[in-house]
């Protein structure tokens, strides 16, 4: 289970990295946008949230790994739901509604 520090180091990297209001280029689907495609998007909203959610992330591993250390089935499979939940909203809510495009 420790192969999961790594990871868990990344999501916090990335999550600071996108709070902060960088790394769009590390967005999928967004790098591959053109300018004028780029254009139409709310690029802080879009990024506070990835950042929020690699937080939430990051936490669900952390709660894993100490279920794992501690021999807590409760608290290893809460973190793995978290986790799993938050991806499954992390898909429906940035696929549906054009949530991250700007007002005109």
């Amino acid at each position: 289970m420790w192969v999961v520090l790594p990871i868990i180091g990344l999501f916090i990297i990335l999550g600071i990295t996108f709070r902060i209001g960088r790394g769009a280029s590390l967005i999928a689907g967004y790098n591959t946008m053109s300018e004028a495609d780029k254009a139409e998007y709310d690029t802080s909203a879009l990024l506070k949230f990835m950042g929020n959610m690699m937080f939430i992330l990051s936490f669900s591993l952390i709660l894993s790994l100490v279920g794992d250390l501690n021999r807590s089935k409760h608290l290893l499979y809460l973190g793995f739901l978290l986790f799993f939940v938050t991806m499954i909203f992390m898909l429906i809510f940035m696929n549906t509604d054009n949530r991250f495009k700007k007002l005109r």
